[in-house]
């Protein structure tokens, strides 16, 4: 997750773009080309984060108008934003996000619904009261209901996941597995489903992106999670693959990649990568350089990922690295300025663009990938957990 605020900054394109622009050429993107349309000819989306900050600069509405199929709420759809006290929501900047997104034909994602993080103050102490169950199920009943049908996609749970940290099945210690135990995950995507039967639901992560030991760690507790849990009849229609990546860190290991997404396809998921960037931390000071490595960073990813059936979606965790923060006051006051998004702080596009157009271009095309993705019957009530604590869990 970035945090972002305007940085300013004379910023040059550098060689890699010029070299990555003429391979589009060679390739027959024209300059007036958009990422969101080339996603479409493969029947796919493609979209960024955003935040209502960011809506007041008249360059970046312009430009998300013309490059983004789909929307997500950076922060404006997270609990703590949402729900300020036990019986007051806040749903001002979340509307203005959707309405900005659907008067302009956009799709928009609900990010997030059950974390760890990104909380209000007062929600432990709710944990501990009469009022425990509806602190996951009550809110979320009201606020996917809130947005039925009007919402392509659901990140009901986030980052579930802690493999290594003792437990067998893996799962993350959080306030709501010490609360509930397990058996708040399938509690959490019934009531999503219950409350709109629509909405791609959505199990979000990361950790399964590149190719050290601990990543392999992490897809095989993903893998054995996301089994478990369709076999248990949990409704998770989705994976969301962050894609979160470093530049000059672990390289993806496009095999080991291939196969997870191959399994993920096999047990009847569809895959999103829900917020992409590419960190380009302790690299050169050449911005080209730094630009030639996050490009190919992005495509050696998006190759893989474009070329499985199952993919129906790339997000960028944002579009421009002006609103981007830079990692420390060290590195500001180095006017380090990071490069991590397919635009530059002056709207430019970057190597990044090209190398995400390109894997667009030669990604294998998805036939039945509409805007709201056909769905299977919800299950049925008799299967849905009376409560949380219930013996019912996976």
């Amino acid at each position: 997750m970035q945090t972002r605020r305007a940085f300013a900054g004379s910023i040059a394109l550098g060689v890699g773009a010029i070299s990555a622009g003429a391979r589009c050429r060679d390739i027959g993107i024209t300059s007036g080309a958009t990422l969101a349309a080339l996603a479409a000819r493969t029947g796919r989306l493609y979209g960024c984060a955003a935040t209502t900050g960011e809506l007041g600069n008249a360059e970046f509405v312009s430009l998300v108008k013309r490059e983004a199929g789909i929307l997500v709420a950076e922060y404006e759809m997270k609990r703590h934003a949402l729900q300020p006290q036990p019986d007051t929501y806040n749903f001002a900047s979340a509307d203005t996000l959707l309405r900005f997104a659907n008067d302009d034909g956009m799709a928009f994602r609900g990010h997030t619904l059950v974390w760890h993080k990104a909380n209000p103050s007062w929600l432990p102490n709710m944990l501990q009261s009469s009022r425990r169950e509806a602190a996951p199920i009550g809110y979320i009943q009201t606020v996917v209901g809130r947005y039925r049908r009007r919402i392509h996609s659901w990140d009901v749970l986030n980052e579930a996941l802690a493999p290594g940290d003792g437990r067998r099945d893996n799962l993350r210690e959080t306030i709501w597995l010490k609360a509930f135990g397990p058996s708040y995950i399938a509690a959490a995507f019934h009531a999503a489903r219950d409350a709109d039967p629509h909405a791609l639901l959505v199990y979000n992560d990361w950790g399964c992106e590149a190719g050290a030991a601990w990543n392999d760690r992490f897809r095989a507790a993903t893998l054995d999670f996301l089994e478990r849990a369709k076999a248990h009849n949990i409704p998770i229609d989705a994976y969301g693959m962050q894609g979160h990546l470093q530049a000059f860190g672990t390289p993806v290991d496009q095999r080991k990649l291939r196969d997870f997404l191959d399994r993920l396809k096999a047990i009847g998921l569809r895959i999103l990568v829900t917020e992409h960037d590419v960190d380009d931390g302790g690299g050169s000071s050449d911005e080209a350089v730094r630009d030639r490595a996050v490009a190919d960073t992005s495509r050696r990813y998006l190759d893989v990922v474009l070329d499985n059936t199952a993919t129906t979606g790339v997000l960028t965790w944002g579009l421009s690295d002006r609103f981007v923060d830079p990692p420390g006051l060290k590195a500001e006051l180095a006017w380090y300025s990071p490069r991590i998004l397919p635009y530059d702080s002056l709207f430019m596009r970057k190597p990044m663009w090209f190398a995400m157009a390109d894997s667009f271009l030669r990604a294998r095309p998805v036939l039945n990938a509409g805007l709201i993705p056909d769905k299977p019957p919800p299950v049925k009530p008799s299967s849905v957990p009376e409560r949380l604590n219930s013996p019912t869990t996976f």
